[in-house]
């Protein structure tokens, strides 16, 4: 009999026969290798490959972007020996059409709007870690690294070339229910790939995150980051800050969810600024029978006006809109009011997912309304293999930006 799952897995397959399979067993650090050769030898290859349509609508244009591209990344972790154990992995992303997009570096930004797609092929990870001390693991090499929610510290994974940071970085979980992070980065790895001149940025900065998970009702993160950015002073910041999120039962398949965040960002070390700004997050909602509704309020501050609350190892398209109008915050500021509701279906159509959020934007210094916006989104994971999606996003400017329109389709395997 034939479904929706098995139709489209079969398409997935037809179109991706070329795949390579490399069938290796890893050791775990409960199994370690006999030998450096065998931790070598019996590692774990992995593929991930995802296919991309972008197409940008957008009022101060006259063509529209359209962006045809697939990333690859192809990678290897090796088995452990005596603690110690590697990854890794190569990442290419390429254009397979007429490149009529603004990638950021093909000289089109004054025909289309940009696709911060680059085509571009790097080592995307490349780290050793040791494991041979109790409840912790220390890491030093290029990263993928996201912390909690990503909302200061992640890999943009939306875009087709990562962002990963050149760091050491300590993991520890030696107390019960409580897991302690320290990195120290050198070097961060934008997504706007080796050819732009922004796409690696200096640093000297150290990364604090501190999660204890006992409370029955949700989990407290402490966090300290302490960014020293060599290349655009305006980066370098203190953000310091506080975050409760978790959900509570309330009747059979219902919850009641809720965020609580607040941090404060000072200029640090070669900022020519000299300003205090917050951040605040208040969220709440309701979870039932695989649906949910929730309303947040996040708050990105600003100092008279003058400059805002600025997250620049964030991955950013996971808020304040999926058209990307607000990846820099305003110097006023940004308040963004937004409602959102989600379904995961169950039986027959088990893997596919909905939502939809509205946001309102304004500014938090003068109370301007910049405008709003409605994002869609249609994902469906036909197995642990294969996936597709339709991500959908438009924005009505008011007094910020202009209005824009993006739509996304994307399959996606890994093996």
């Amino acid at each position: 009999m034939f479904t929706v799952r098995t139709v489209t897995r079969s398409l997935l397959l037809a179109s991706t026969t070329a795949i390579l399979s490399m069938p290796m067993t890893a050791h775990s650090a409960e199994d370690p290798a006999d030998s450096l050769a065998e931790a070598v030898t019996g590692g774990t290859a992995y593929l991930n490959v995802r296919l991309r349509y972008e197409n940008v609508d957008q009022a101060n244009f006259t063509e529209d972007a359209n962006a045809f591209t697939i990333r690859t990344k192809l990678g290897y972790k090796t088995g452990t020996y005596e603690g110690f154990s590697g990854v890794v992995e190569f990442e290419d992303s390429r254009n397979l059409a007429d490149e009529k997009y603004n990638n950021t570096i093909n000289g089109l930004g004054a025909i289309y709007p940009v696709v911060a797609d680059p085509s571009h092929t790097e080592v995307n990870q490349a780290y050793l870690s040791f494991t041979g001390l109790d409840g912790t693991k220390i890491s030093a090499g290029r990263q993928s690294i996201n912390l909690g929610n990503q909302r200061f510290v992640g890999t943009v994974g939306w875009r087709q070339n990562d962002q990963n940071l050149d760091s050491v970085t300590v993991v520890n979980t030696s107390l019960p229910d409580t897991k302690f992070f320290y990195g120290y980065v050198w070097n961060v790895n934008r997504i706007f790939g080796n050819d732009s001149p922004a796409g690696d940025h200096s640093s000297n900065s150290h990364l604090f995150n501190a999660e204890y998970s006992g409370f029955e009702y949700g989990t407290v993160t402490a966090y300290a980051y302490l960014l020293d950015n060599n290349d655009v002073a305006g980066f370098s910041t203190n953000t310091i800050g506080v975050r409760f999120a978790g959900k509570a039962k309330v009747a059979d398949k219902t919850h009641v969810l809720y965020e609580l965040e607040y941090a404060n960002q000072t200029d640090a070390k070669d900022n020519p600024g000299d300003y205090s700004v917050n951040y605040i997050l208040a969220s709440g909602g309701v979870g039932f029978a695989g649906a949910s509704l929730t309303a947040t309020y996040e708050s990105l501050g600003s100092d008279d006006g003058n400059v805002g609350f600025a997250t620049p190892l964030a991955t950013l398209h996971k808020f304040n809109g999926w058209a990307d109008k607000f990846l820099a915050t305003p110097a006023a500021g940004l308040d963004d009011l937004y409602f959102t509701g989600a379904y995961k279906f169950d039986g027959a159509l088990k893997g596919l997912k909905a939502a939809a959020t509205y946001h309102k934007f304004t500014s938090r210094f003068g109370d301007v309304d910049y405008g709003t916006e409605f994002d869609l989104l249609v994902a469906y994971a036909i197995d642990k293999n294969y996936s597709v999606a339709v991500k959908y996003a438009d924005y009505n400017a008011d007094t910020y930006s202009v209005d824009t329109q993006k739509l996304w389709f994307t399959i996606g395997l890994k093996y």
